[in-house]
């Protein structure tokens, strides 16, 4: 087939519903995700394989088989979807408005810092949707491996030469206790005393309870008596209420800490440090609107620096009111 027949019968709206099977790895999830009916996508696919006249994807049972064809696809289609995605930000630069879509998935600990750097950038470029998804570390390095996402906010990056990452802010982690705790009475309490009492804990795969794990087993410390719970907030709340001992964020506790809910117990070692990254594959370019944010953080760093590391206390306005344009009186 010429090159000049395979333009007239191929569509964006094939490559679409091409590319979401192709990363959804299913018909019927393909569907859900383009609002369509399972009918519809086959329909699309077919038509798609007869303008190709090669097989795309094979059913055996219910596993969906990726062929060579659609790998090749998928490379080309990804670089269309690129340069339309950058025409689309050069039009509205002309016009005087910057559109378009950021997604972003970021580990539970960095949900402190992120929306501070969304807001931010949503005062300056009011026209581009946001969508955030927060998971834990586990998730986030399979989002991370499937390029599900523009951008990665995680810490402890994997070294991995095709990853590419730009370290925004430490992650402090320091272990807490109730106010009058026996351990705040003790002289110099080790990460031994600690592992003698309950420790509260996130589920395997947690990036805290990671750190954690790895310092104790650094240490040579048993950590024997552990209560699992499923986000650092139920932790946080089951510290204030006597249930156990934790270690977490320093940003997570630091309103408790302040309003001495929450005690910090001063342990050698602590606190961990690992750095909050934005990470991305190299094989998936940023978006021109990927790589807008990426300089917009970059030129705010200092002053997220300076905020965070202060006492809690709101950030100064940015001037841009909460309400979608259709609603503001």
């Amino acid at each position: 087939m010429t090159a000049p027949k395979l333009l007239n019968r191929l569509t964006f709206r094939q490559l679409q519903v091409f590319r979401a099977v192709y990363e959804r790895q299913s018909y019927s999830r393909a569907a859900e995700t383009l609002g369509l009916t399972q009918p519809a996508v086959s329909a699309q696919i077919r038509q798609l394989e007869q303008a190709l006249g090669q097989p795309l994807f094979k059913y055996a049972g219910r596993t969906l088989h990726v062929l060579p064809a659609a790998d090749a696809l998928a490379s080309s289609a990804h670089s269309i979807f690129e340069q339309v995605s950058r025409l689309q930000m050069s039009l509205s630069d002309l016009a005087g408005t910057i559109s378009g879509e950021l997604n972003l998935a970021a580990v539970s600990t960095a949900q402190y810092v992120v929306p501070h750097l969304l807001a931010r950038f949503r005062a300056c470029y009011p026209n581009v949707q946001i969508r955030l998804r927060v998971c834990n570390r586990a998730q986030a390095l399979t989002r991370l491996a499937e390029q599900r996402d523009d951008l990665v906010i995680m810490a402890r990056v994997p070294e991995d030469d095709d990853l590419v990452f730009m370290p925004i802010l430490d992650n402090e982690m320091i272990p807490v206790v109730w106010p009058g705790h026996p351990l705040l009475a003790t002289g110099r309490p080790s990460l031994e005393d600690l592992a003698r009492h309950y420790v509260l804990m996130r589920e395997p795969g947690s990036g805290v309870r990671g750190a954690l794990e790895d310092h104790a087993a650094a240490e040579d410390v048993n950590l024997a008596h552990i209560i699992e719970m499923g986000t650092n907030e139920a932790v946080k709340q089951g510290v204030m209420a006597q249930l156990g001992v934790a270690v977490l964020p320093r940003l997570a506790v630091r309103l408790e800490l302040e309003a001495g809910l929450l005690e910090r117990l001063d342990l050698p070692g602590f606190p961990l440090r690992h750095s909050w990254c934005t990470v991305y594959h190299r094989e998936r370019f940023p978006t021109p609107v990927t790589e807008l944010f990426l300089r917009f953080v970059r030129d705010h760093l200092d002053e997220l620096h300076e905020h965070f590391a202060a006492e809690p206390s709101p950030l100064p306005s940015h001037g841009v009111a909460c309400l979608p344009d259709t609603v503001r009186p």
